[in-house]
């Protein structure tokens, strides 16, 4: 029997429905994000942290009008483009970021990977277990059923960072410094290249759509849609936060390490951390990576074999087909190519990420100003200014990064 949303209704319909949201942005907090957090607090200690503080406004504004999307519609990002638009466009738009997503699995691979490394397991060994393990999560197809197991492990991800932060301690740095030299704007570049990647766009909305369809019938009354949106802006916005938190936290972890290895190097980076926190550092900041990269290659799994489907109209049940072929090059080249060869691309590949969300990103938008495909949920004037402004924003430091 439907229920009435109020009082302690209202905290039950939030607690049923949270989860999209969260999980996309500690999915941000990836392999390469956190590779790309470690960089910079290696080259520039606490100098970069306005800036990645900063982050959070463009990163929640655009999100959240993802997860609007996949409210109002009740449809992934790819059905809605293919039904309002066109076949063609919406292949246009999914398919740049899938054919990214294959280079995103083999740094998420290697990343978990390292992480296992500094645990004391080699790459041989844990590459094929990994793979194993993803493919047995993607493969429940329910989305909630793959939600109950990230969540908890988004919480390690979390504590094993702040218990690596606590044993490294603070040093004396300055946290706002602003250069303009080559390299300083490469940086904020990377820095922005991890905040949003395309696959986050296509994974909330149809995340937020699938969670919205399984719960709205739990619960009677006429602005539901009005409320799931008040809970996702609230679950998108703390997400946001924290995902940038947990960048700062990484930053201030390498900051004012003497470091010139490759972060694909277990040994070197083990010896490195151990000498300014301490011999229990090495394992936790492997743990962290690892939270961090099997919850981004599962999200990522979802959000790209999702947009795929979507954009070509096929049943959701080959979903498990799109994971495979997508993720099998991944494990290969993982296995094959030398993984520091994986880790150094890393981060140019973050700021690539920015140029392939120009067109979805640019969609996303027109979408949400769309009241016939948005109603009442349509963006106002001043939300689409701050859409189009937080995208313009993003877009300018991927170019900044090639001039």
């Amino acid at each position: 029997m439907a229920e009435s949303i109020n009082g302690f209704n209202k905290i039950k319909f939030y607690l049923k429905f949270g989860g999209p949201a969260w999980l996309v942005m500690i999915a941000d907090m990836d392999a390469s994000s956190t590779i790309g957090a470690a960089e910079t607090g290696v080259v520039f200690k606490y100098n970069l942290i306005w800036f990645i503080l900063l982050l959070i406004i463009p990163l929640y504004i655009i999100q959240e009008v993802s997860g609007r999307i996949g409210i109002a519609t009740s449809m992934g990002l790819g059905d809605v483009i293919r039904k309002n638009y066109s076949k063609s466009t919406s292949i246009l738009m999914s398919f740049p970021m899938a054919l990214s997503d294959v280079v995103t699995y083999a740094i998420e691979y290697i990343g978990i990977a390292i992480g296992l490394s500094l645990l004391g397991i080699p790459i041989i060994v844990s590459l094929p277990f990994i793979y194993l393990i993803h493919l047995f999560v993607v493969s429940k197809r329910k989305y909630e059923k793959t939600e109950r197991i990230l969540i908890p492990i988004s919480f390690v991800l979390i504590l094993a960072f702040l218990i690596d932060l606590f044993l490294r301690g603070v040093i004396d740095s300055n946290p706002i410094y602003i250069k303009f030299s080559y390299s300083y704007l490469f940086m904020l570049a990377v820095n922005v290249g991890a905040i949003i990647m395309p696959f986050m766009l296509f994974f909330q909305a149809s995340a937020t759509a699938d969670k919205y369809r399984s719960v709205k019938n739990d619960f009677s009354m006429e602005n539901i849609k009005t409320i799931a949106v008040k809970s996702m802006k609230k679950e998108t916005l703390i997400g946001a936060i924290v995902s940038e938190l947990l960048m700062v936290i990484v930053e201030m972890v390498f900051s004012g390490i003497n470091y010139n290895g490759s972060f694909a190097s277990a040994i070197q980076l083990s010896y490195a951390l151990e000498n300014v926190a301490g011999p229990f550092s090495p394992y936790l900041f492997g743990i962290g990576l690892i939270a961090a990269g099997f919850i981004a290659l599962i999200v990522i799994s979802l959000g790209s074999a999702w947009g795929i489907v979507e954009s070509l109209g096929i049943d959701k049940r080959h979903t498990f087909k799109i994971y495979v072929i997508e993720s099998l090059p991944a494990v290969i080249a993982g296995m094959l190519l030398p993984a520091s060869f994986l880790i150094n691309i890393v981060l140019y590949l973050l700021v690539v990420f920015v140029f392939v969300l120009i067109g979805p990103g640019i969609i996303l938008g027109v979408i949400g100003i769309n009241r016939n495909i948005m109603g009442k949920l349509k963006l106002s004037k001043l939300n689409a200014i701050a859409y189009f402004s937080s995208l313009i924003f993003v877009i300018i430091f991927g170019v900044l990064a090639i001039i």
